[in-house]
């Protein structure tokens, strides 16, 4: 068996190529840092790896034909990153590099691989969301926008596999809080305790492995995302920016870019 994880250089990414390599599957590992692509291979052995800026739609479409004849069975898009501060005072080029590879490089690879699973008949989709994908998220509103893209395409997908009887699967992972670099390059602390990568990726995979679509990790996660279904959209906003804004920013600057998924 072999998997494309994108992101693969740090955090559930990481985890993930790590657990997936101890369960004896080949890998292809893409990211931007070329030396953690290579310490990876050479701890893990069986990798192959190709390094990759995702927010550059060439870079995708270079990664996928990289892919496209070597058997890949499973497709983990776990890259992506968000930015903190009001949505007036963001710089807009890096929100729309934070698109590029949250929703476009999502989209093509899901749509490419799911093409070639189906034809086969055979094959998985693990799309790595979050729980903020199911809310609206003021002092992140990008970062939560560009999740509900990802948790919502995921949903659509599975309908239609669902319809057409397919043996392929998605499954979409949409964690809380996650100790990755995400908070350490934001100089926040989380109102909660976060879960570890290795939890995350593991709690995935299992969900993934059992054709599950939805992999909430975290008992009182998944609490506050049912609950959220029942609250007004004004009130939920207002809860979630009282949130946002209760974290500690390490310096004073009206907005900073913070790493999510490697």
């Amino acid at each position: 068996m072999k998997a494309l994880i994108t992101g693969a250089t740090s955090g559930i990414g990481k985890s993930m190529a790590r657990k997936l390599g101890s369960r004896g599957w080949k890998l292809i590992l893409t990211g931007r840092n070329e030396a953690a692509l290579e310490q990876l291979r050479s701890e893990l052995g069986s990798v192959e790896t190709i390094t990759a800026d995702l927010s550059k739609r060439e870079d995708v479409f270079r990664v996928y034909e990289f892919c496209r004849d070597k058997g890949v069975d499973m497709l983990v898009n776990n890259a992506g990153y968000g930015i903190f501060g009001r949505f007036e005072k963001t710089d807009l080029d890096d929100e729309l590099n934070m698109i590029d590879v949250n929703i476009v490089a999502v989209h093509i690879l899901t749509k490419l691989f799911l093409r070639d699973f189906k034809e086969r008949d055979h094959g998985m989709i693990l799309n790595v969301a979050s729980s903020a994908g199911f809310m609206t998220g003021p002092l992140l509103s990008s970062y939560y926008a560009s999740k509900n893209y990802v948790v919502r395409l995921s949903l659509a997908i599975a309908e239609e596999l669902r319809r057409d009887r397919s043996n392929v699967s998605i499954t979409v992972l949409c964690p809380g809080p996650v100790d990755t670099n995400f908070n350490n390059r934001a100089g926040v602390s989380f109102s909660v305790k976060p879960i570890t990568p290795d939890y995350a990726a593991e709690y995935a995979l299992r969900k993934a492995f059992d054709r599950q679509l939805i992999a909430i990790p975290g008992f009182s996660v998944r609490a506050g995302v049912f609950a959220s279904r029942f609250v007004p959209h004004k009130l939920l906003s207002a809860i979630v920016y009282g949130i946002q804004h209760s974290k500690k920013l390490a310096e004073s600057s009206d907005a900073e870019a913070v790493a999510d998924n490697g």
